[in-house]
């Protein structure tokens, strides 16, 4: 049985203090998370204060949005997977759509992290997905394979078990136009077929994958509905502690009842 997992990822959005005013209301509002797991991505600026208001709770895991595949180095700008770590996050997003379409990251580059994020001890999650034109030209599935299959090179075992990967139809992200289930579900499939692929017939089952692109209070349970689906990247929903408190009480209390 996969555990459903609810991330938020914040984007470009609140400074330190807002992060930490947000954590203190979200507790309030969702003092525990009753069998699913619940966790956000700050900006890095604002990992530090997000750390300090969570304390000791467990029913929240801090993310961040990105990580650099070297440990230390000439690398101005960006923040290593030690440094993560050591600010206590437990999960990074790897290859989020906004990373390849505005920096140029490539999928060579989502490996490196991955494998940078589980050398240091914190849970990779994998984005993919396709944008509108490869939709309409009946490319979806080759895009996703590519990306999964790229992102997933050499992990084998526990370290491919410890992955989560996350759908998230670009063509869905930020305008309101959220997949439908009937097109998600498929791609979920499809990704675990290529995890199958990969690392033989039962990996897939293991992995745990969830639906990014225009979630809200209003349509997460469409989603969770299917036991392919198992759980969320949620982003514009995720920025109101209300809000998101809200998601995370619905993916509790709903139920799969497809396959």
């Amino acid at each position: 049985m996969r555990t459903r997992f609810l991330i938020g990822n914040w984007k470009m959005n609140k400074t330190a203090t807002e992060a930490g005013a947000f954590v203190r209301r979200l507790t309030q509002e969702l003092p525990t998370s009753e069998g699913i797991q619940v966790g956000f991505a700050p900006p890095f600026t604002a990992l530090h204060a997000a750390h300090e208001a969570l304390g000791s709770s467990p029913d929240f895991l801090l993310g961040a949005q990105d990580v650099y595949w070297e440990d230390k180095g000439a690398f101005t700008g960006e923040v290593s997977g030690t440094m993560l770590k050591d600010l206590g996050c437990q999960f990074v997003l790897v290859g989020h759509s906004e990373r390849r379409q505005y920096f140029g990251e490539q999928d060579s580059w989502t490996n490196k992290k991955v494998l940078a994020a589980l050398r240091n001890g914190i849970q990779p999650v994998l984005c993919v997905g396709e944008t509108l034109h490869d939709r309409d030209t009946n490319q979806t599935d080759q895009v996703i394979q590519r990306q999964v299959r790229a992102g997933l090179a050499g992990i084998e075992g526990q370290h491919l078990e410890s992955m989560v990967i996350a759908y998230e139809p670009v063509w869905a992200i930020g305008t309101g136009r959220a997949a439908s289930p009937e097109q998600a579900v498929p791609v979920h499939r499809l990704i675990r077929q290529t995890i199958n692929e990969l690392s033989g017939a039962e990996a897939g089952a293991r992995v745990r994958i969830l639906y990014g692109g225009s979630v809200t209070p209003h349509n997460i349970a469409e989603f969770l509905a299917s036991e392919e689906i198992d759980g969320a990247l949620v982003g514009g929903a995720c920025l109101d502690p209300v809000s998101f408190a809200t998601l995370a009480k619905v993916a509790i209390g709903s139920k799969p009842t497809t396959a």
